[in-house]
Formats: structure tokens, sequence, C-alpha cells
């Protein structure tokens, strides 16, 4: 019985150690103490107080105050010495707590406020892991920073007397940066400019920076969208000499025609957004004999325009990406080339890149090609009008997008009971004044348009990756560049599960299969309701991110073991060297250099996460902006989201989100009941929870943060 207490004992020893290491600057007594231990610090709480002042006589704890236990400050530096340590990405919160997002761990590793040790959001670190605690996060402690990767932010200048300060944009930045008079480079009290960081070190408080740029005044649009494109370090212009090169690449094709396979007598169209100027993939329609058809996805051959480590293809690889602001597009090619020589424009002759094949209705994929072709489009339709002729079943080309749509459909659904997870998010769209100013705010839905085009651009994909990556044991498959997506993590999986289940829903997350049956059912039961945005964020936060990759893992979300980006290359730099390296593999070349098809793939997962953080924050700046003018105006909303803070609401015609805090909902005193996603009156015992609907009254727009605040009319409260 000795030994047995004796085991307790020192158990509760390592874990109470682990508390204090964990939070060095904090002091505990011994309730809080027992408290942090959970149930079985509560079990066995009459060993604590001895247990404590056992670790202080052990120079572990010391006890500054009576009755309060601290790290001894020479255990904080022994900490310093020893791992475990991993290296990642720090994802700063507003609060000032991070997570640490790194490969060598299977969750994010928490790191409290006073242990980041001045990083800031995106820096790679190094970070000592603290001993697991029952029932917590993984957390840690950054003890080294290597590399600041972002030392420029975007804020807002205010100049005094003897100094000045810059207000970041960014609500992941911990601290207004100080700027010397000497240092300000002219610019002027209240601009918009960006800052670098020139030096923060413990124990500095601020960081001390220098202006690097003048963005010009606040409120203003050009302002604004430059300011956004300059946080995410992303370009708005190409150099002269980039321009130049372009302008000098020759139109003619006539001698390549006779070198490709010709398409331009057969039936070909396109189907894009109204607005797009880019036009890269094309459908080709010939009709066998017994319900079969030879279908082509013909995609725009930017590889024979952009020649390999030329300076558009520099630029192009830097970039990696084109830009989708709500006001505008950055591409990754010069106009030149995106919008004239490779947007498949109806009646030219166009040079394509194509996966062609013959297919048996419904879905039977007799035998398939990848050739370079020739092709001459027919028709350029948006997707509203060929919406229309599917549903219509009327129109010129009825014919033709109903033998598209019966196959595309077939495929569709072959893929979702193969697994395939149907994330079918609404889109928010704009319409714009000449000036940019938002006159409308609307939600577009994914018709069959839309997934007609999507079905045969996976088709594609999934093809052009078998054909390289697909090889015969004991053969190595070739360097190439897939599209790869991870099985989901678990742990998220399991909080998802979890969360769900208070809501009403059931989520199976035993064997793949499972998952994506219940995420499918999860995802269509949801619609429509207030919880459906926020379940389909957390879902998409549970699963892994898509990236760029040599490695092949398969694509989990889609269900495909082989997938690649190959349709659009005019937008996509990982697509230029899928063409690049099929045209390498067609001279029955040896497998090209692995590492620096490595490193691009890399490079181009990094961009397209900042190019879709940056449209995100160009949308909310346009939601922001068209509520303007709205004030004191009623809306008809759901509770998209509670916190300690508020109930956040988003506006059902438009889908814009903003906060109701609780401090002022004037009617009763009201509280977080966390766990079931609610908060409740006091005296009234009046319940507002996730999901219900809400008539809400717009009651302050700051567009310079982004933010809404919206009350509850009296008259709508019970």
């Amino acid at each position: 019985m000795a030994k047995k207490t004796e085991s307790i004992k020192d158990q509760l020893k390592n874990q109470i150690r682990a508390i204090f290491i964990a939070a060095p600057k904090t002091h505990y007594n011994h309730k809080q103490v027992a408290k942090a231990l959970g149930e079985e610090g509560q079990q066995h709480k009459k060993y604590i107080t001895g247990l404590l002042y056992a670790l202080t006589k052990e120079n572990i704890l010391i006890e500054p105050f009576k009755g309060k236990f601290q790290l001894n400050p020479l255990q904080q530096e022994l900490q310093k010495s020893f791992g475990p340590f991993l290296i990642g990405t720090v994802d700063m919160k507003q609060t000032g707590k991070a997570y640490i997002i790194s490969k060598e761990s299977m969750e994010d590793i928490r790191v409290d406020p006073n242990n980041t040790n001045n990083a800031i959001h995106g820096d790679l670190v190094k970070v000592r892991l603290f001993p697991k605690r029952k029932h917590y996060k993984t957390e840690g402690e950054i003890v080294e920073i290597l590399e600041r990767k972002n030392k420029r932010w975007v804020g807002l200048l205010q100049v005094s007397d003897r100094f000045a300060f810059v207000t970041p944009d960014s609500k992941s930045f911990p601290a207004d940066v100080f700027v010397p008079l000497n240092n300000l480079n002219k610019a002027q009290n209240g601009q918009k400019v960006i800052v670098e960081i020139q030096k923060w070190e413990p124990p500095m408080k601020n960081p001390q920076g220098i202006i690097h740029q003048i963005l010009g005044w606040p409120g203003d649009n050009e302002t604004e969208i430059h300011a956004i494109l300059a946080q995410y370090n992303l370009p708005h212009k190409f150099e002269q000499s980039v321009q130049e090169e372009a302008a000098a690449i020759p139109e003619d094709i006539s001698e390549e025609i006779a070198k490709r396979e010709d398409f331009r007598d057969t039936f070909t169209l396109t189907i894009d957004p109204a607005d797009a100027k880019d036009l890269d993939d094309a459908l080709s329609l010939k009709v066998l004999e017994d319900n079969t058809y030879e279908i082509g996805v013909h995609i725009a051959d930017v590889s024979y325009y952009v020649k390999w480590n030329s300076i558009i293809d520099k630029e192009a690889q830097d970039r990696a990406t084109s830009i989708y602001l709500v006001d505008r597009t950055i591409p990754m090619l010069p106009e030149k080339i995106s919008n004239n020589l490779c947007s498949l424009n109806p009646n030219t002759d166009k040079l394509c890149y194509a996966a062609i094949f013959t297919i048996k209705e419904p879905a039977k994929i007799v035998k398939y090609r990848i050739a370079q072709t020739v092709i001459n489009s027919n028709v350029r339709l948006s997707y509203e009008e060929a919406q229309q002729m599917i549903m219509e079943g009327t129109g010129p080309y009825a014919t033709e997008l109903a033998i598209f749509n019966r196959i595309a459909q077939a495929f569709r659904t072959k893929r979702l009971k193969d697994g395939a997870i149907a994330f079918e998010k609404k889109e928010v769209k704009f319409k714009l004044s000449d000036t940019g100013k938002p006159l409308e705010v609307y939600c577009k839905e994914q018709k069959e348009a839309n997934h007609l085009i999507e079905e045969f651009m996976l088709l594609a994909n999934k093809t052009v990756a078998e054909s390289i990556g697909k090889v015969k044991h004991p053969q190595k498959p070739k360097t190439f560049v897939y599209r790869i997506h991870d099985l989901p993590n678990l742990e998220k999986l399991t909080t998802l599960a979890n969360f769900v289940n208070k809501l009403g829903y059931r989520l199976k997350i035993d064997t793949r299969k499972n998952i994506s049956d219940s995420f499918n059912y999860l995802l269509k039961a949801s619609q429509g309701k207030g919880e459906e945005n926020l379940i389909e964020t957390l879902a998409l936060r549970s699963m892994a991110k898509a990236e760029y990759a040599t490695k092949n893992i398969g694509h989990y979300g889609l269900g495909f073991d082989f997938y690649t980006h190959f349709t659009s290359p005019i937008r996509r730099y990982p697509d230029l060297m899928v063409h690049r390296l099929l045209k390498i593999y067609q001279r029955d070349k040896t497998s090209e250099n692995e590492k620096y098809y490595a490193e691009q793939c890399k490079h181009s997962s990094e961009m397209e996460k900042r190019a879709q953080e940056a449209e995100r924050e160009s949308i909310k700046l346009k939601q922001v902006e068209f509520m303007m003018d709205k004030l004191g105006q009623q809306f008809e909303g759901l509770i998209s989201g509670v916190s300690k803070w508020g109930i956040y609401v988003e506006i059902a015609e438009n889908k814009i989100e903003g906060m109701v805090r609780i401090a002022e909902m004037e009617d009763d005193f009201y509280f977080l009941d966390e766990e079931n996603f609610r908060v409740i009156g006091h005296n009234k015992k009046r319940i507002y929870k996730l999901g219900d609907k809400v008539r809400i009254e717009v009651k302050s727009v700051d567009y310079l943060k982004k933010e809404l605040t919206f009350t509850i009319p009296k008259e709508t409260k019970k």
C-alpha cells in the first residue's frame, strides 16, 4: 500500500512540475494546482500542499508569496537548455497567444503570450515542448526565431512631437511599432504606410522600425487594396523588362499548327464567368456510334510561348498564381499572354495541350490519349448562358451541352460514391461601380454548368497524374508535380464530431468511407441553417490543406490516388510545370531533377495560401464598405457563432457578418454557455443559440478595422 501511495505522489509531483513549466511566470496556490490537475487533483488533493513544498526544497519551485508558488527562475533558464524541440511556423492570434504549425507534430503547439519570445505571425521558430499535461493541448515555448518571414507590415501612422507609432492592420501582430522621427521618410500623421521591423529583442516591449513606403490616406480604394497586397507581400504590376519580353513574343503559329493534332473542324466551346478574360480550357465533342463520344479537354499551351528560365518565366515562377481580388485580377502572366496569345477566344486558332477521352455513356472511359492540339472554338458561353440551355433544353448548343452534362453528372455521382467530399461553399460576389464602390452583394451557388466544367477538369487532372505516376513494379515513377491532400487529423475530427453532436448531427470517423459519407451528409443536412457556415468552416479546418508536392500521397478530399493540376497554366505555375514535364517525357527523356521541382512545389503552395488570404481580406473590405450607408437599417440574420464577447450574426441575404456585443445587450445580463453554443439571459432566461434566426440593426461600421457591430432591436426582444 505504501508503494502505491509513493507511486501516486511521484506521478503527481511530475504533473505539478509540468504545470509550472508550462506557465513559468504564473503563481499558483494549492487549490489552483488541484484544479489544473483535473479529476486526479481533486482525488488526491491532500497530497498537493506537501508536494509543492517538496518541490520548493528541491529548488524547482519558489514561494514568493505565502501559499503562492512559481517556477524557480533558475529552472526557467535550465528548461531552455533541453528538449524536445521542433521547428514550425507561428500562427499568431489576436489575443497574443500563438499556435505553432509543424510537420514534426500531428497537432498544433500552443504557446502562451508570455512565451512567444517576440515572435511574429509567419516566423519560422524553434519551440521547446513542455511535458504533456492530461486533458491539455500540447504546449511549448519559442526559444529561437530562425527566420523573420515578414519584416514589413502595413498599418496606420500616428505621429507626436517626440516619436511615432504604427498600429498594424493585421490583428495577428501583437504590438505597435515604434518609429523614431528620423525614420519617418516624409510620412505624415494618419497615413497608411508600410513599416519595416529593424529591431525587436527581449526585453523590448515594442519593435522598432522605419517607414519603408507611404501607401496613401486610409479609406481610399487604391490605398486599401494596395495595403492588402503589401501586407501579404504580393505584386501589383509587372516590371518593364517583363512587359518588353512579352511584347516581343511572335504571334504567328502557322508553322506550329502542322505539328499538332488538328481539332479546328471539331465542335469546341468554352464556358467561363461572364467577366473572365483568361480562357484557359475548352471542351471538344465528336459523336461516335453506340452512345460513345470523343471528348477533348483542351488546355491553353502556355509552355509554347513562355520558355523556361526566361524573364517572363522567372516572374511567373515567383508569383506562382494569379490573385483574384474583388475589384481586380493580378495576373501571373502579362496581359498579352494571358488575355491574348493563350486565351482560348472563339473563332481563333489556338495551341493547346489536351487529354482526349473516348467515353461510353454513362461514364465508362474506353481509352484516352494526351496530345498537343490546335483548336478553333465555336463559341464562348458564360456559366449563366450554359445553365439556361441545360435547364430549358433549348438554344443553339443545347444538344452538345446535354451530352456533356449527362456524362459529367455520371462522373460526379461515381466520384462521390467512391468517397469524394462535396464541399460547395456559396461564393460571395459583388456588383461594383466604375470606381470600385460595391453596389450589390450576393451569393452565387454552383449549378450544373459549373459541375460540368469541374468534372471534366478533374478527369483531365487525374488522368494526367496517372499517366506519369501509375507505373508497374519495380519501375519507379518519374519526377512529377502532384496536387496532394492528406488524411484528416484524427484529433480535429474527434473535436468536430463532438461539436456537431451537440447540434444534433452525427459524424462517423472510424473508417475512411464513413468519414467521407458523414461529411457529405453533414454538409447537405446543414444547408440553409444558421450553423451551415460554421459547420463548413470547422469541417474544412479539420481537413489537411491541399498542396503541391513531388511525393504522391493521393488526394483524400477528391478520393483520387493520383491527382495533379494541368488545366490552368495561365493562372497557376504548377500547371505550367506539369505541361513542361509532359513534353519532356514524351520525348523519352530520363526523370527530371526532383529537388528543383520539390522547391517550386513548396513555393507555389505558400503563394497560393497568401493569395487566398488576400482575396478574403478584399471580400471583407468590400462587405464593410457596402454596409457603410446602412446604419440604422434592419436585416434578417442567422446566429453564426457565439463567444464571451458576443454573438456573431450573418445577414441571410448576403452572408455579411457582424457582432452583437454582450456588453451592449441591455435588456438582461447574459452569460456564455460555451458547451451548448448559446448565451442565456440571467433574469429573463432569453436564449440566443447557434443557428437561431434573429433580426439585427446595424449599429456601427469600422471601415479601417473591417468590423461591423449590430444590435438587436428592442421590439424583437422577449
